[in-house]
C-alpha cells in the first residue's frame, strides 16, 4: 500500500475513535493490530476484554515515530539505539524501562514496554492523526491464528471493533521479533520477522528465549498459541501420515499421499514467501472441518526459526 492510496477521510474517523477511547484494527507489515490510546487504561482494558487475553500478557506499543520513543520509555541503551536506528520502521520490537506515563495494564504489571514502529503507511498515519501511540496486539481472539487481512479481524472479532481499516494483506506475516534490553545483554524474546542472524550482523552475538513461559516478559511466549481449532500435529518433512480427514500444511511441495487438502507455503523455498502465507495457510485448512492438521517444520534459519515457532505453539493445544 502506498501513502497515496490513504483514505485521510477514513483516518481522521479512525484517529477520533481512538482519542475517545474506543478501539480500531489496523494493518502493519505484520499482522493486523487491534488499537487504543495506549496511555488510556479504560480503552487498553477494551482490547483484552474484546480478545479475551489474560491481563498478565503485556502489549505492545506502536509509535508514529521515534520522537515518541521519549513518551513511552526512560531509557534507551546504545545498543537499542543501534537497532531502532537500523530496523525501524520495520517488524522489531524494544523492551525497554517505561515511563510512568505508560499505565500498568498496558505492560501487565512489569516495569519495561514494549515497543516498535510498524512499516505500514497506513498504521503510522493512524497513529500520527491519534498524536498519541497505540497500544495494539493482534486482532484476533487469543491464542488463534494471527490475522494478515481485514477480513480475518472481521471473522474473529466482527462487530467487537469500533472499525476496521482495510490495508490489504499484511506483507511480513508473521509478528515482530522482541528484543529485550530488561538485562545486562539483549535477548530475543520472540523469534519473528527480523532474524536473529539480521540482528547479530547489527550488534554482535544476542542470546535467544526459545522456550515458553505462563508469566510471558512479552507477548508471544505462553506455550500454547497462534492455534487453530483443529488439532494441529508438528511432523518432520520425512514424516507423511494419511487420513480421509487431515490436511497438510506442506513447505515446499505437496506429499506423495492423500489428505483431504493440501496447503503449501512456498513452491519456490522461499521462506519470506512461506511467513507471509503461514497464517493464511492454516485459516484455510482450520475452515474445512477436518479432523487434524498435519504441518511440515521449516529449514531452521532465518524467518524459518520464527515458521516452525509459530507452529509448535500452534501444536502445544491447552484446550
Amino acid at each position: 500500500m502506498k501513502s497515496s492510496d490513504i483514505n485521510t477521510n477514513e483516518i481522521a474517523k479512525a484517529a477520533s475513535l481512538i482519542r475517545a477511547g474506543n478501539t480500531v484494527a489496523f494493518p502493519t507489515e505484520t499482522v493486523y493490530g487491534l488499537g487504543a490510546d495506549a496511555f488510556n487504561a479504560l480503552a487498553v482494558a477494551r482490547i483484552f476484554e474484546i480478545k479475551g487475553r489474560p491481563s498478565f500478557d503485556p502489549l505492545i506499543v506502536h509509535l508514529a515515530d521515534k520522537s515518541q520513543l521519549s513518551r513511552v520509555a526512560s531509557d534507551v541503551p546504545p545498543l537499542a539505539q543501534k537497532l531502532a536506528d537500523t530496523f525501524w520502521p520495520g517488524p522489531l520490537t524494544l523492551v525497554l524501562p517505561k515511563t510512568a506515563a505508560v499505565p500498568d495494564i498496558v505492560t501487565s504489571g512489569l516495569n519495561t514496554v514494549g515497543v516498535r514502529i510498524p512499516d505500514h503507511p497506513l498504521a503510522r498515519a493512524l497513529i500520527d492523526a491519534s498524536a498519541t501511540p497505540i497500544a495494539a496486539p493482534s486482532a484476533n481472539l487469543f491464542g488463534r491464528i494471527s490475522p494478515t487481512t481485514a477480513q480475518h479481524v472481521r471473522d474473529q472479532l466482527g462487530e467487537n471493533v469500533d472499525l476496521i481499516l482495510d490495508g490489504g494483506p499484511c506483507r511480513v506475516g508473521v509478528e515482530s521479533t522482541i528484543v529485550s534490553f530488561a538485562q545486562a545483554r539483549p535477548v530475543v524474546l520472540r523469534l519473528g520477522g527480523v532474524t536473529v542472524e539480521v540482528l547479530e550482523a547489527s550488534i554482535g552475538r544476542i542470546d535467544v528465549f526459545a522456550g515458553s513461559s505462563e508469566r510471558p516478559a512479552a507477548p508471544g511466549n505462553l506455550p500454547s498459541h497462534y492455534a487453530p481449532r483443529t488439532p494441529l500435529t508438528l511432523i518432520g518433512a520425512e514424516t507423511s501420515p494419511a487420513g480421509a480427514k487431515i490436511g497438510y500444511l506442506a513447505f515446499q511441495s505437496a506429499p506423495i499421499e492423500k489428505f483431504a487438502a493440501v496447503e503449501i507455503l512456498s513452491p519456490r523455498n522461499d521462506l519470506k514467501e512461506a511467513a507471509a502465507n503461514l497464517y493464511g495457510a492454516m485459516r484455510r485448512l482450520d475452515a474445512l472441518g477436518l479432523d487434524a492438521i498435519w504441518a511440515e517444520s521449516a529449514p531452521e534459519s532465518g524467518l524459518g526459526r520464527a515458521i516452525n515457532d509459530r507452529l509448535r505453539r500452534a501444536a502445544a493445544r491447552c484446550d
